[in-house]
């Protein structure tokens, strides 16, 4: 009993509630518990790691789980961007942890700092800061607790967020004007992998009426108030205009984002059906066949849906519906990929790394492309052709150290095996019907400025090897 008067009354001691009101108190805890199960949000044996800022709704949430008899730790993010305010959340969640004796999990961010490198706004920042940390500890074998109880947690299951079904709404109608699809129009989730949100199911009213029923105490942030931030603009400004129009405006928000999730589902299954039907991975490209990809409906979503995981965004779908049409080596980039049109196909293919343009080879030795491992050794004998075109045998008389190994590049000219004629490698390269990805790769092989080995393809006619050969050089290109 020596908890009680710090933050919260127990409910049998609440005498001066009526019983409308403990009716009310009764039936959200419920609520809460029936939502828990039929969301399959957590189980009652898992260890539940909750995220408090010290507002009503998180405090809430801490009630909620005490009352329901679930496990949980408290963590709290300090962002150190309002100040003192800042520090009071900060102590005013620690010591709340200390009233409900659970483990207390503490992390101070430069917030501002991580935006500017990362070119972020600070609510981004603030985010991903957020969620990478609660990952952390998820994974995390050996827990970083500040003690606040004799049981420590040695492990977590969930993270758990206090959003409720008015940010919900928020989230739905924002994302609407940003055009996000689908995905966007049906809101949160309740379960995201290991984050989860157990309070959705309830309206901002009630949970405020909740926790003065139960005479929790909670701090506010400032900064709530203040119109400069998307939400809280849509929450002050945009809502309450719409709902004097539409005054069930944010149930009927709320029940399109319970439709939206079925229909995204539908969706996803039929987007997984034509991925199936159009994509081939070849190491670490995608192939795509230009003719059936033409035919496809709806030819812009499906563009849309497989290029995103490459970092494009929805307004480059009409660049890349024009290299259906467009010449061969023509391309869309993104900061990680290219997707390029190579005759009847569109390969998406990772930006190249940089590579130095010019390797000195002093004599035998191995070093690392792109594309494998590159070695030179010297041999004795060698019996009959090689049987890849990634091992090559040259007689090493008629080389001279040292080696230059390079990218090639237009106007380079090799004689090939078997060949009296020179022939330039643009048009070697034509002849093997490389794509643009794969003719990046290639390097060359010069000796006294002159190509012997276009590597991974053919050696120059120049240095075969002869029965005059004495001393023999084998160069492999291994994987």
């Amino acid at each position: 009993m020596g908890r009680v008067g710090f933050l919260i009354q127990p409910l049998h001691l609440m005498v001066n509630l009526s019983e409308t009101e403990l009716a009310l108190n009764m039936n959200l805890l419920q609520q809460f518990k029936n939502y828990v199960q039929q969301q399959k949000l957590f189980h009652a044996h898992d260890r539940v790691l909750l995220a408090v800022s010290g507002g009503v709704d998180s405090v809430m949430l801490c009630e909620l789980c005490r009352q329901a008899g679930y496990a949980f730790a408290i963590a709290h993010c300090n962002f150190k961007l309002r100040g003192e305010e800042s520090e009071r959340d900060a102590g005013f969640v620690k010591k709340l942890a200390k009233y409900y004796e659970v483990d207390f999990f503490y992390k101070e961010f430069d917030t501002e700092k991580f935006a500017l490198q990362n070119k972020l706004s600070v609510q981004e920042a603030a985010r991903e800061l957020r969620y990478n940390w609660f990952k952390q500890l998820l994974k995390s074998e050996e827990l970083p607790l500040q003690k606040t109880s004799s049981a420590a947690i040695t492990s977590l299951s969930f993270v758990a967020t206090a959003h409720h079904a008015d940010d919900n709404a928020e989230t739905i109608l924002m994302n609407f004007f940003k055009g996000t699809g689908i995905a966007g129009l049906r809101g949160m989730l309740p379960k995201n992998e290991k984050i989860v949100r157990p309070l959705l199911f309830a309206r901002r009213e009630a949970i405020v009426q909740f926790a003065k029923h139960n005479q929790l105490h909670w701090v506010e942030d400032s900064s709530n108030i203040s119109d400069k931030y998307s939400r809280n603009y849509f929450r002050h400004q945009v809502v309450p205009v719409v709902e004097k129009v539409f005054p069930n405006a944010i149930e009927n928000l709320l029940a399109n984002s319970e439709r939206f999730r079925d229909i995204e589902l539908l969706y996803q299954q039929a987007i997984e059906q034509h991925k199936k039907k159009l994509i081939e991975k070849k190491g670490d490209e995608i192939h795509i066949p230009v003719l059936k990809l033409k035919k496809s409906s709806p030819l812009g979503t499906i563009v849309f849906e497989i290029i995103k995981d490459y970092g494009f965004t929805a307004h480059q779908v009409y660049e890349v519906m024009n290299l259906l049409g467009a010449d061969t080596g023509k391309y869309v980039q993104s900061s990680t990929h290219r997707i390029i049109k190579n005759r009847n196909w569109i390969i998406i293919a990772p930006n190249q790394l940089q590579q130095p343009s010019t390797i000195l080879i002093e004599g035998p030795g191995s070093w690392q492309l792109e594309t494998g491992r590159l070695e030179l050794e010297c041999i004795n004998s060698v019996t009959g052709i090689p049987g890849s075109a990634n091992i090559a045998c040259i007689d090493a008389d008629e080389i001279s150290f040292p080696l230059i190994l390079r990218k090639w590049k237009q106007g380079d000219y090799f004689y090939p095996l078997g060949m009296n004629k020179k022939k330039k490698l643009s048009r070697f390269f034509i002849d093997l019907k490389l794509s643009k990805t794969e003719k990046e790769k290639v390097f060359v092989l010069e000796s006294n400025r002159k190509i012997i080995w276009v590597v991974g393809y053919r050696i120059d006619e120049r240095v075969k090897i002869t029965p005059g050969t004495k001393k023999i050089l084998k160069l492999s290109l291994e994987a």
